[in-house]
């Protein structure tokens, strides 16, 4: 009686074993085919944005008194105010007051007396809060007599007006010397937006007219959509319909290389002094900082106006990439001078006011509240290539207790496959040593 308990009590926990295995395989088969086969933990957020505090002030209180906002280096907004009574009620804030000789409206006033003068391609201005300048700058292809005609406007506007020289050339973002990925040439997707009905890839619009075809590889074999309602210039972005309607998984993240990205929450327009991140298809994940608003940059194709200057470096092919900060989306690689090994200044287009003109939203996380944006499906798996969504997820990096417990992953699975080897495991011992054991007390009690 004892011996079949003792079998009945091992076929048990066989069976328990095996379908421990089973159940664990299947665990992790699930696992891996609904998230991604290598955790995703480089996330390069930045330091918590600042609040808008300062935009709000400066709205406030009017053009007339103020000449715009930025965030110093302890992350703290400043105001540029133009009389005392402004500069109290931005302290009363909570916001650093700057006073300075000219408002925003002489700033303004500045800049559309430049877009008034003569058309000279090669050249840009941008408004710097900071030193409450407007700053133009003329790359290598300007004349010197082209020069020296934009030089007597700027004298006659005032000496507010900043003239400077800079290397390289202003050219858009665009590569058509590299595997073309579309009709038109190279870019870098952007953001994924949707109008409640189809899915767009958000990106620049110089990269191509209307009809222009895009594909995910350089051979032309693996189609993703065309471009619609772009506009440059002027403005620089355009919209890219999906083929097939949606972006699909990972919708609300951008790629940064390395099988790594960034997930999306929100879209908020740029500060000056904020520190930004920028990818793209051919130089990859750069850093750097908002240098100036409203800038205007006379490309060869055209004006284009109303852009977020920046330091960061850039390099054809990059054009349309997505710029961020904290997971906020803010502009789209234009164009600029210089590259990411000498440096250079690059110009985005806001991703507020092209959201606003193309009447879409951006496919932002679950996670993300008040935005007014669609929510977006779960990150899936894969490379990003130029023209597809961002496929890769964002995820914090997490403890290794959380990640082996957390249903999603395949940890659990594991646990479970591990547990059922040790039981089958320990079943076979135990039943060879009871036969070792009942075979050493037979003969010990025959032999001989």
């Amino acid at each position: 009686m004892r011996h079949a308990r003792r079998r009945v009590v091992r076929r048990v926990t066989r069976l328990a074993a095996v379908g421990g295995l089973l159940l664990g395989g299947a665990m992790v088969t699930n696992a891996v085919a609904s998230e991604p086969s290598a955790p995703v933990i480089g996330v390069p957020f930045t330091a918590p944005p600042a609040t808008g505090e300062g935009a709000d002030l400066v709205s406030r209180l009017g053009d007339a008194r103020t000449a715009g906002s930025w965030i110093d280096s302890s992350g703290r907004p400043v105001v540029a105010v133009t009389d005392e009574k402004a500069a109290a009620e931005v302290k009363r804030a909570g916001a650093r007051a700057k006073m300075v000789g000219h408002s925003m409206s002489d700033l303004k006033s500045a800049a559309a007396t430049l877009r008034s003068a003569p058309r000279v391609s090669g050249t840009s201005w941008a408004l710097d809060y900071k030193n409450n300048q407007v700053v133009v700058r003329g790359d290598g292809t300007v004349s010197a007599s082209a020069w020296s005609r934009m030089t007597e406007v700027a004298e006659g506007i005032g000496s507010f007006v900043r003239m400077e020289r800079t290397e390289g050339t202003f050219t858009t973002r665009l590569n058509g010397a590299q595997p073309i990925l579309s009709t038109a040439g190279r870019c870098s997707a952007g953001f994924n937006v949707t109008d409640g009905e189809s899915d767009f890839i958000l990106t620049a619009g110089h990269c191509g007219p209307d009809g222009s075809v895009w594909f995910a590889d350089d051979r032309g074999r693996q189609q993703v959509g065309t471009s619609l309602k772009g506009s440059f210039p002027g403005d620089d972005y355009s919209l890219v319909k999906y083929d097939a309607g949606r972006a699909g998984k990972g919708a609300d993240v951008v790629a940064v290389g390395d099988g790594k990205g960034v997930r999306i929450t929100g879209v908020a327009d740029a500060d000056v002094g904020q520190k930004v991140f920028r990818s793209g298809s051919t130089s990859g994940l750069r850093e750097g900082e908002v240098t100036a608003l409203d800038a205007t940059v006379n490309y060869p194709e055209g004006t284009v106006s109303g852009l977020i200057e920046t330091n960061v470096c850039a390099e054809p092919g990059d054009s349309g990439g997505p710029m961020f900060a904290d997971g906020i989306a803010l502009g789209l690689t234009s164009g600029g001078s210089g590259d990411c090994k000498a440096g250079g200044t690059t110009f985005f287009q806001p991703v507020t006011k092209a959201l606003t003109e193309l009447g879409v939203k951006l496919i932002v996380a679950k996670s993300a509240g008040g935005t007014g944006a669609a929510p977006a499906p779960s990150a899936s798996q894969g490379a990003a290539s130029p023209g597809t969504s961002a496929p890769v997820t964002g995820t914090d990096v997490s403890t290794l207790l959380s990640r082996l417990t957390d249903p999603r992953n395949v940890g659990p699975g594991m646990l479970v496959i591990a547990g059922s080897l040790v039981a089958l495991v320990a079943t076979r011992w135990i039943r060879a040593e009871q036969d070792r054991k009942a075979y050493r007390q037979y003969y010990s009690a025959t032999w001989g």
